[in-house]
């Protein structure tokens, strides 16, 4: 078998099932994202989403035991909508993150890996192969970077020179003998702009991320959203950009090259009063198809209200007293709460104080007393 001859015939007929940029690279372990994830366990900074075995994540034959190449891939999506809507006084809009437009990403990438698995099978009949995107065991940062699709930034983000980092990323083990390729040079440099525009500081330093901190993070808990973070959340409902929006490397890049990856505006910038009303089938229906919904609605729910006292917005107010008084959930009523406090804590006290009475949560009852003090 010619590896050699096969990679490039990989390397060709993943552009034509909309792979934008794939690389190979070994099966060896991660010994340097190893020591970061101990450290990142030890300083208590990780999200709690990822898979908790240190070693599956960074020691590729726990999970192939053959293997001897890892492909990864990337699809680039955009950075800003073909059709925009408006957000105005009494239609309050939020947003979801880039990253969460169109159709779900894993089913995307997944998608193109089984064609790419079903051609590699075609050409070796015995290869073994493991696909995964996003939730499999290994860190897919980890594996892009060191196939070379891009360099990690200071953002723990992959940067890659073609589409800056707006990349979905996967990746496929496999006991193929591939030529790994070579790791692309770091390209940060001193720029800090995306430390500086983390709204929370979760950005500790470069390349070194505290996810209780980050905002993204944060918009797919299913708890109260700690006070000191409530306001920087601002409109987000899912996710969060802005370092990769003040990553210089970013500017400019904006390619549409997927259809199923575009915004549906009336889902990526959604109105927030009708979010704030819809059952769990609604929501389903709704925004079942974005990856953005995987949490559930009571995030969104609770991010909507949030988003509606960063406006202000007056002609919400009948909806959130309604939410305090009758919601089944406490998470709702206590951000409902502290939301009217901000949008009209004089205005609304009676509201309040006779909310305060009848709630039997201790939580929401410490919520109202904050807000009428």
């Amino acid at each position: 078998m010619n590896y050699s001859q096969l990679k490039q015939e990989i390397i060709e007929y993943s552009k034509s099932i909309g792979i934008d940029k794939i690389g190979f690279t070994t099966a060896s372990p991660f010994t340097t994202l190893k020591l970061r994830l101990i450290r990142q366990a030890e300083l208590n900074f990780q999200s709690g989403f990822e898979e908790k075995d240190i070693e599956k994540r960074t020691e590729p034959r726990l999970l192939m035991p053959d293997a001897h190449s890892i492909i990864a891939i990337a699809v680039a999506y955009p950075s800003k909508m073909k059709d925009r809507v408006i957000s105005k006084e009494g239609e309050r809009r939020g947003i979801f993150s880039r990253a969460s437009w169109g159709l779900d990403y894993h089913t995307v990438l997944r998608r193109r890996l089984e064609k790419l698995e079903k051609f590699i099978r075609e050409k070796v009949p015995q290869a073994e192969l493991k696909s995964m995107v996003d939730t499999g065991e290994l860190a897919d940062r980890a594996v892009a970077e060191r196939a070379g699709i891009g360099w990690s930034g200071k953002n723990c983000a992959i940067i890659t020179p073609e589409f800056g980092s707006y990349v979905y990323l996967g990746e496929m083990i496999t006991n193929i003998p591939f030529e790994p390729d070579t790791p692309l040079e770091d390209q940060c440099g001193t720029c800090t702009k995306c430390l500086d525009a983390c709204p929370t500081g979760a950005l500790v330093t470069g390349g070194q991320i505290n996810a209780q901190r980050c905002i993204s993070f944060l918009t797919q808990t299913k708890g109260t959203i700690p006070e000191e973070y409530r306001e920087r959340l601002g409109n987000r409902l899912y996710g969060c950009d802005s370092c990769q929006t003040a990553c210089p490397v970013n500017k400019g890049k904006d390619f549409h090259l997927h259809e199923e990856v575009e915004a549906e505006p009336e889902i990526a910038k959604p109105l927030l009063k009708p979010l704030l009303h819809l059952s769990n089938r609604q929501f389903k229906e709704k925004l079942g198809h974005i990856s953005g919904a995987w949490r559930g609605k009571n995030p969104i729910q609770r991010n909507a209200i949030i988003a509606l006292a960063h406006f202000k917005d007056k002609t919400a107010l009948e909806d959130l007293i309604d939410i305090l008084n009758h919601d089944q959930r406490p998470m709702m009523r206590e951000t409902a709460a502290w939301a009217i406090g901000k949008i009209d804590g004089n205005g609304s006290r009676a509201v309040l104080e006779k909310a305060f009475e009848k709630e039997t949560d201790e939580a929401v009852r410490q919520e109202i007393k904050k807000v009428l003090s």
